[in-house]
Protein backbone atom coordinates (compact mmCIF):
# COMPACT_ATOMS: atom_id res chain seq x y z
CA UNK A 1 0.00 0.00 0.00
CA UNK A 2 2.49 2.31 1.37
CA UNK A 3 4.65 1.79 -2.09
CA UNK A 4 1.36 2.23 -4.31
CA UNK A 5 0.77 5.96 -2.36
CA UNK A 6 4.69 6.48 -3.69
CA UNK A 7 3.49 5.90 -7.53
CA UNK A 8 0.76 7.53 -7.29
CA UNK A 9 1.85 10.73 -5.94
CA UNK A 10 5.94 10.85 -7.54
CA UNK A 11 4.54 13.29 -9.88
CA UNK A 12 4.33 16.04 -7.01
CA UNK A 13 7.31 14.85 -4.70
CA UNK A 14 10.68 13.08 -4.67
CA UNK A 15 10.39 9.43 -4.44
CA UNK A 16 13.43 9.59 -2.58
CA UNK A 17 11.45 12.07 0.41
CA UNK A 18 8.73 9.98 0.23
CA UNK A 19 10.53 6.73 0.86
CA UNK A 20 12.28 8.18 3.61
CA UNK A 21 8.79 9.27 5.36
CA UNK A 22 6.64 5.98 4.62
CA UNK A 23 9.90 4.37 6.03
CA UNK A 24 10.44 2.00 3.19
CA UNK A 25 13.53 1.96 0.64
CA UNK A 26 13.80 2.76 -2.45
CA UNK A 27 15.76 -0.25 -3.55
CA UNK A 28 12.11 -1.98 -2.20
CA UNK A 29 9.91 0.60 -4.46
CA UNK A 30 11.25 0.12 -7.52
CA UNK A 31 11.55 -3.58 -7.14
CA UNK A 32 7.96 -3.27 -6.34
CA UNK A 33 7.49 -1.46 -9.51
CA UNK A 34 9.18 -4.68 -11.81
CA UNK A 35 7.14 -6.95 -10.17
CA UNK A 36 3.54 -8.27 -12.33
CA UNK A 37 0.90 -7.70 -10.62
CA UNK A 38 -1.22 -10.43 -8.51
CA UNK A 39 -3.84 -12.67 -9.38
CA UNK A 40 -6.14 -10.66 -6.96
CA UNK A 41 -5.11 -7.55 -8.54
CA UNK A 42 -5.87 -8.70 -11.75
CA UNK A 43 -8.81 -9.95 -10.99
CA UNK A 44 -9.86 -6.43 -9.37
CA UNK A 45 -9.10 -5.06 -12.32
CA UNK A 46 -11.37 -6.97 -14.38
CA UNK A 47 -14.02 -6.12 -12.02
CA UNK A 48 -13.87 -2.91 -11.47
CA UNK A 49 -14.75 -3.11 -15.25
CA UNK A 50 -17.90 -5.03 -14.97
CA UNK A 51 -18.75 -2.69 -11.87
CA UNK A 52 -18.08 0.74 -13.75
CA UNK A 53 -20.50 -0.66 -16.57
CA UNK A 54 -23.11 -1.64 -14.37
CA UNK A 55 -23.04 1.51 -12.36
CA UNK A 56 -23.43 3.16 -16.01
CA UNK A 57 -26.51 1.17 -17.14
CA UNK A 58 -27.81 2.17 -13.74
CA UNK A 59 -27.88 5.97 -14.81
CA UNK A 60 -24.95 6.13 -12.44
CA UNK A 61 -27.76 5.53 -9.63
CA UNK A 62 -26.62 1.68 -7.97
CA UNK A 63 -24.65 1.28 -5.22
CA UNK A 64 -22.92 -1.07 -3.98
CA UNK A 65 -25.87 -3.67 -3.25
CA UNK A 66 -27.56 -3.12 -6.96
CA UNK A 67 -23.85 -3.75 -8.26
CA UNK A 68 -23.69 -6.77 -6.40
CA UNK A 69 -26.61 -8.33 -7.88
CA UNK A 70 -25.47 -7.52 -11.05
CA UNK A 71 -22.50 -8.85 -10.79
CA UNK A 72 -23.76 -12.42 -8.97
CA UNK A 73 -26.37 -12.85 -12.23
CA UNK A 74 -23.18 -12.70 -14.53
CA UNK A 75 -21.50 -15.42 -12.91
CA UNK A 76 -18.76 -13.47 -10.29
CA UNK A 77 -18.40 -14.49 -6.78
CA UNK A 78 -17.98 -11.51 -5.15
CA UNK A 79 -18.70 -10.03 -1.56
CA UNK A 80 -20.13 -6.96 -1.50
CA UNK A 81 -17.30 -5.69 0.47
CA UNK A 82 -15.41 -5.77 -2.28
CA UNK A 83 -17.42 -4.47 -4.50
CA UNK A 84 -17.62 -1.31 -2.34
CA UNK A 85 -14.35 -1.30 -1.80
CA UNK A 86 -13.52 -0.93 -5.79
CA UNK A 87 -16.18 0.71 -5.95
CA UNK A 88 -14.32 3.42 -3.89
CA UNK A 89 -11.25 2.94 -5.70
CA UNK A 90 -12.94 3.96 -8.91
CA UNK A 91 -14.84 7.02 -7.42
CA UNK A 92 -17.99 5.46 -8.10
CA UNK A 93 -21.05 5.72 -6.03
CA UNK A 94 -25.29 5.67 -5.52
CA UNK A 95 -27.63 8.19 -4.91
CA UNK A 96 -28.98 9.11 -2.08
CA UNK A 97 -32.57 10.54 -1.55
CA UNK A 98 -33.53 14.30 -0.48
CA UNK A 99 -36.60 15.40 1.10
CA UNK A 100 -39.41 17.08 -0.80
CA UNK A 101 -42.44 19.44 0.15
CA UNK A 102 -45.86 17.94 -0.08
CA UNK A 103 -48.35 18.73 -2.60
CA UNK A 104 -51.73 17.64 -0.65
CA UNK A 105 -54.39 19.98 0.01
CA UNK A 106 -57.07 18.29 2.19
CA UNK A 107 -58.78 21.48 3.44
CA UNK A 108 -61.93 20.15 1.33
CA UNK A 109 -65.22 19.45 2.39
CA UNK A 110 -65.12 16.11 0.27
CA UNK A 111 -66.48 13.02 2.29
CA UNK A 112 -63.03 11.08 3.37
CA UNK A 113 -62.44 7.50 3.02
CA UNK A 114 -61.11 4.70 5.77
CA UNK A 115 -58.47 3.84 5.82
CA UNK A 116 -58.80 0.50 5.31
CA UNK A 117 -54.97 -0.29 3.76
CA UNK A 118 -53.62 0.18 6.84
CA UNK A 119 -49.91 0.15 5.80
CA UNK A 120 -50.31 -3.28 4.97
CA UNK A 121 -47.50 -3.05 2.39
CA UNK A 122 -46.88 -6.60 1.75
CA UNK A 123 -49.43 -8.29 -0.97
CA UNK A 124 -49.67 -11.76 -2.28
CA UNK A 125 -50.42 -11.18 -6.12
CA UNK A 126 -50.96 -8.08 -8.33
CA UNK A 127 -53.93 -6.08 -8.13
CA UNK A 128 -54.33 -6.55 -5.10
CA UNK A 129 -53.64 -2.97 -3.78
CA UNK A 130 -52.54 0.06 -5.87
CA UNK A 131 -51.05 3.08 -3.99
CA UNK A 132 -51.21 7.04 -5.71
CA UNK A 133 -50.00 10.52 -5.01
CA UNK A 134 -49.02 13.50 -6.94
CA UNK A 135 -45.53 15.55 -6.47
CA UNK A 136 -43.72 18.24 -8.56
CA UNK A 137 -41.83 18.72 -11.29
CA UNK A 138 -39.79 22.15 -11.99
CA UNK A 139 -39.13 22.55 -15.74
CA UNK A 140 -37.88 26.16 -17.77
CA UNK A 141 -41.71 26.71 -18.27
CA UNK A 142 -43.02 26.36 -14.47
CA UNK A 143 -44.03 23.45 -13.02
CA UNK A 144 -45.55 20.49 -14.27
CA UNK A 145 -47.39 17.81 -11.30
CA UNK A 146 -46.71 14.49 -11.91
CA UNK A 147 -49.41 11.71 -10.14
CA UNK A 148 -48.57 8.03 -10.56
CA UNK A 149 -50.22 4.72 -9.37
CA UNK A 150 -48.55 1.74 -8.31
CA UNK A 151 -49.14 -1.76 -7.80
CA UNK A 152 -47.99 -2.76 -4.06
CA UNK A 153 -47.22 -6.09 -5.31
CA UNK A 154 -44.15 -5.29 -7.61
CA UNK A 155 -43.74 -1.43 -6.82
CA UNK A 156 -45.18 -1.20 -10.64
CA UNK A 157 -45.69 1.33 -12.26
CA UNK A 158 -49.17 0.73 -13.63
CA UNK A 159 -50.12 4.41 -14.53
CA UNK A 160 -49.41 8.15 -14.55
CA UNK A 161 -49.73 11.21 -15.90
CA UNK A 162 -48.51 15.03 -16.36
CA UNK A 163 -50.07 17.99 -16.51
CA UNK A 164 -49.78 22.05 -15.59
CA UNK A 165 -52.40 21.73 -13.46
CA UNK A 166 -53.07 19.87 -10.18
CA UNK A 167 -56.41 18.93 -10.00
CA UNK A 168 -58.83 15.91 -10.70
CA UNK A 169 -58.21 15.91 -14.54
CA UNK A 170 -54.74 14.99 -13.28
CA UNK A 171 -55.59 11.95 -11.08
CA UNK A 172 -58.38 10.86 -13.42
CA UNK A 173 -55.92 10.31 -16.46
CA UNK A 174 -53.43 8.24 -14.05
CA UNK A 175 -56.09 6.23 -13.49
CA UNK A 176 -57.35 5.44 -16.75
CA UNK A 177 -54.19 4.67 -17.29
CA UNK A 178 -53.97 2.13 -14.98
CA UNK A 179 -57.09 0.73 -15.68
CA UNK A 180 -56.37 -0.32 -19.36
CA UNK A 181 -53.04 -1.03 -18.40
CA UNK A 182 -54.66 -3.54 -16.13
CA UNK A 183 -58.00 -4.22 -17.69
CA UNK A 184 -59.06 -7.23 -15.13
CA UNK A 185 -58.44 -4.86 -12.12
CA UNK A 186 -61.37 -5.57 -9.44
CA UNK A 187 -61.75 -5.83 -6.53
CA UNK A 188 -58.78 -4.13 -5.20
CA UNK A 189 -57.63 -1.65 -2.81
CA UNK A 190 -56.95 1.84 -3.81
CA UNK A 191 -54.58 3.84 -1.15
CA UNK A 192 -54.06 7.63 -1.70
CA UNK A 193 -53.68 10.81 0.71
CA UNK A 194 -56.67 12.99 1.79
CA UNK A 195 -56.13 15.37 -1.21
CA UNK A 196 -58.97 17.46 -3.04
CA UNK A 197 -58.31 15.37 -6.01
CA UNK A 198 -58.68 12.02 -4.54
CA UNK A 199 -61.89 13.12 -2.78
CA UNK A 200 -63.57 14.61 -5.45
CA UNK A 201 -67.01 13.25 -6.60
CA UNK A 202 -65.66 12.53 -9.76
CA UNK A 203 -62.92 10.30 -8.75
CA UNK A 204 -64.60 8.47 -6.05
CA UNK A 205 -67.51 7.30 -8.64
CA UNK A 206 -64.87 6.25 -11.03
CA UNK A 207 -63.58 3.91 -8.30
CA UNK A 208 -66.58 2.85 -7.35
CA UNK A 209 -67.42 2.26 -11.47
CA UNK A 210 -65.00 -0.04 -11.33
CA UNK A 211 -65.54 -1.70 -8.48
CA UNK A 212 -62.33 -0.39 -6.39
CA UNK A 213 -62.46 0.26 -2.88
CA UNK A 214 -61.24 3.31 -1.82
CA UNK A 215 -58.53 4.13 1.05
CA UNK A 216 -57.24 7.34 2.28
CA UNK A 217 -54.39 7.93 5.20
CA UNK A 218 -54.58 9.31 8.30
CA UNK A 219 -54.41 13.40 8.65
CA UNK A 220 -50.73 14.48 8.69
CA UNK A 221 -49.43 10.59 8.92
CA UNK A 222 -47.16 10.81 5.45
CA UNK A 223 -46.15 7.05 6.55
CA UNK A 224 -49.61 5.47 5.53
CA UNK A 225 -48.37 5.79 1.94
CA UNK A 226 -45.00 5.55 2.58
CA UNK A 227 -44.24 3.53 -0.84
CA UNK A 228 -45.18 6.01 -2.97
CA UNK A 229 -43.49 8.80 -1.24
CA UNK A 230 -40.33 6.63 -1.55
CA UNK A 231 -41.07 6.14 -5.49
CA UNK A 232 -40.53 10.06 -5.64
CA UNK A 233 -37.69 10.11 -3.42
CA UNK A 234 -36.06 7.39 -6.08
CA UNK A 235 -37.31 9.59 -9.53
CA UNK A 236 -36.05 13.26 -7.93
CA UNK A 237 -32.32 11.33 -6.78
CA UNK A 238 -32.07 9.58 -9.59
CA UNK A 239 -33.48 11.96 -12.71
CA UNK A 240 -34.74 15.03 -11.72
CA UNK A 241 -32.20 16.41 -9.40
CA UNK A 242 -29.13 15.47 -11.77
CA UNK A 243 -30.53 17.21 -14.79
CA UNK A 244 -30.46 21.16 -15.82
CA UNK A 245 -34.38 22.29 -16.22
CA UNK A 246 -35.84 21.55 -19.94
CA UNK A 247 -38.95 21.92 -21.43
CA UNK A 248 -42.13 20.86 -20.43
CA UNK A 249 -42.08 18.76 -23.47
CA UNK A 250 -38.53 17.36 -22.92
CA UNK A 251 -39.71 16.84 -19.17
CA UNK A 252 -42.39 14.92 -19.98
CA UNK A 253 -40.61 12.48 -22.24
CA UNK A 254 -37.51 11.59 -19.63
CA UNK A 255 -40.21 11.24 -17.06
CA UNK A 256 -42.02 8.67 -19.22
CA UNK A 257 -38.43 7.13 -20.51
CA UNK A 258 -37.44 6.78 -16.62
CA UNK A 259 -40.75 5.49 -15.14
CA UNK A 260 -41.32 2.75 -18.91
CA UNK A 261 -37.76 2.20 -19.92
CA UNK A 262 -35.55 2.32 -16.90
CA UNK A 263 -37.75 2.22 -13.62
CA UNK A 264 -40.67 -0.71 -14.29
CA UNK A 265 -38.22 -2.74 -16.24
CA UNK A 266 -34.52 -2.23 -15.18
CA UNK A 267 -33.85 -1.01 -11.85
CA UNK A 268 -33.41 -3.14 -8.94
CA UNK A 269 -35.66 -2.90 -5.82
CA UNK A 270 -34.66 -4.04 -2.31
CA UNK A 271 -37.92 -4.74 -1.29
CA UNK A 272 -38.50 -7.65 -4.49
CA UNK A 273 -34.96 -9.44 -3.47
CA UNK A 274 -33.30 -6.78 -6.19
CA UNK A 275 -35.49 -7.95 -8.90
CA UNK A 276 -37.35 -4.95 -11.26
CA UNK A 277 -41.09 -4.90 -10.99
CA UNK A 278 -41.50 -6.40 -14.49
CA UNK A 279 -38.83 -9.08 -13.38
CA UNK A 280 -40.66 -10.03 -10.25
CA UNK A 281 -44.35 -10.23 -11.51
CA UNK A 282 -43.00 -12.80 -14.52
CA UNK A 283 -40.92 -15.06 -11.90
CA UNK A 284 -43.95 -15.28 -9.31
CA UNK A 285 -46.29 -15.69 -12.09
CA UNK A 286 -48.22 -12.65 -10.68
CA UNK A 287 -49.74 -12.16 -13.95
CA UNK A 288 -49.42 -15.46 -15.49
CA UNK A 289 -47.02 -14.85 -18.06
CA UNK A 290 -49.41 -12.96 -20.06
CA UNK A 291 -48.69 -10.28 -23.02
CA UNK A 292 -47.45 -7.34 -22.94
CA UNK A 293 -49.73 -4.89 -21.52
CA UNK A 294 -51.32 -1.81 -23.27
CA UNK A 295 -49.24 0.92 -24.31
CA UNK A 296 -50.04 4.44 -21.69
CA UNK A 297 -53.02 5.79 -23.01
CA UNK A 298 -51.21 8.94 -23.65
CA UNK A 299 -47.98 7.76 -25.49
CA UNK A 300 -48.81 9.72 -28.90
CA UNK A 301 -48.81 12.82 -27.13
CA UNK A 302 -45.86 12.50 -25.51
CA UNK A 303 -44.16 11.12 -28.85
CA UNK A 304 -45.75 14.80 -30.27
CA UNK A 305 -44.74 16.63 -27.67
CA UNK A 306 -40.70 15.53 -29.10
CA UNK A 307 -38.10 13.78 -27.27
CA UNK A 308 -35.46 14.92 -25.10
CA UNK A 309 -33.70 14.53 -21.81
CA UNK A 310 -34.73 15.65 -18.61
CA UNK A 311 -35.55 18.82 -16.31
Amino acid sequence: MRFRFVEAEKAHYPIRLMCRCLAVSRSGYYAWRKRPPSARAEQDARLGVEIAASHRASRRTYGSPRILRDLREEGHRVSRKRVARLMRELGLEGRRKRRFRATTDSRHRFPVAPNVLMRDFDVEAPNTAWVTDITYVATLEGWLYLAVILDLFSRRVVGYALSERIDRALVLEALREALVRRPGARDLIHHSDRGSQYASHDYRDALDQAGITCSMSRRGDCWDNAVVESFFGTLKMELLYELPLQTSAATRSAVADYIEIFYNVRRRHSSLDYRSPVEFELKSGGLGGSAPEPPFMNEGRREQEGPGLTV
